[in-house]
């Protein structure tokens, strides 16, 4: 279920099951809509995990479903005024700042990763993906998802040198502080193999300027 707030006019909670038991409704219908939304996560970040949300029941959805969808489409209605501002001449400091929830699907019990990248004080990227592991802690979870960050990082750093720009530190914001000390912890790695190694080989191109 989705609510909106009216004090702040953002989603604020949703909660999403498989619902065997609700009427199913016309896939097409409901991956069209999906579609459209993603098509505008493009240019809001706010509806970005809600969307992903509703968008992993494509297969079977049900009314319940549905209505989390249309939920979005009325919040959407309602902030018609919100956007994105890039003013002119900002700095290029770049900063990725990275967050996650832990067993937030209620389907598999999986977690998902927040990632969002700022140049100056413009936001220039985003997004919200489902780990693939599942973690048994948050600290766990917040390590993939630094990990996800820094990939974003080294990719903004390389595709900025295509535009002669040279970035010498990319600053990862988590909140996490088990996480932080894991990544710039070498000795703790060989106690996380069940953490994908992928991840661990990013974590450690982030000491020391993971914050």
């Amino acid at each position: 279920m989705i609510q909106t707030n009216p004090s702040t006019s953002k989603l604020t909670e949703i909660k999403l099951t498989k619902d065997d038991e609700a009427d199913s409704v016309d896939s097409s219908k409901y991956q069209g809509m999906i579609g459209s939304l993603l098509y505008l996560t493009a240019s809001r970040p706010d509806i970005m995990f809600s969307v992903c949300l509703c968008a992993r029941f494509q297969e079977n959805p049900k009314t319940t479903h549905l209505e989390a969808v249309k939920r979005i489409f009325r919040y959407i209605r309602g902030t018609s005024h919100l956007g994105l501002w890039y003013p002119k001449g900002t700095g290029i400091e770049t900063v990725v700042y990275a967050d996650s929830d832990h067993a937030g699907d209620y389907v598999d019990r999986k977690s998902t990763s927040g990632i969002c990248t700022f140049m100056g004080c413009c936001l220039t990227s985003w997004f919200a993906k489902k780990q693939t592991a599942l973690a048994i802690s948050m600290t766990e979870a917040e390590y993939v998802s630094t990990g996800k960050a820094c990939q974003q990082a080294l990719w903004m750093k390389q595709a900025l040198i295509d535009y002669g720009i040279r970035l010498d530190n990319v600053p990862i914001m988590c909140d996490n502080k088990g996480a932080i000390d894991l990544s710039k912890n070498p000795v703790q790695h060989s106690r996380t193999k069940h953490i994908e190694n992928g991840v661990i080989f990013l974590s450690r191109k982030l000491h020391p300027r993971i914050i």
